[in-house]
């Protein structure tokens, strides 16, 4: 499908505005079962903490990994990101949690 094409949301609204690609990494992986999957953009989900929103309204494991209890990093596009960082058609957005080294 591409980014003239109209996708579907979770909540039945639509957009031509496509798609973004996330992924998960470490532990997130293994709570929600896949390391990757898209996600249509549609007219409320156009930023960073609109898309974390949307995660965290599953319930369950992505309420419990990315509600704010656990610390987690966000890259679009392997840039550091915040909440307020907007996203485009075809971003690829990154979730996992900080690292250590020694």
């Amino acid at each position: 499908m591409n980014d003239a094409q109209v996708l579907q949301g979770r909540a039945g609204e639509t957009t031509a505005a496509g798609s973004v690609t996330v992924l998960y990494f470490a532990r997130l992986k293994e709570a929600f079962g896949s390391g990757q999957e898209q996600i249509a953009l549609t007219p409320s989900i156009r930023t960073v903490q609109a898309l974390l929103d949307h995660l965290q309204s599953r319930g369950g494991a992505w309420q419990r990994e990315l509600g704010g209890s656990r610390p987690v990093r966000v890259a679009v596009n392997q840039e550091m990101a915040r909440g307020n960082t907007p996203l485009s058609a075809s971003d690829e957005v990154a979730f996992f949690p900080p690292v250590t080294g020694g």
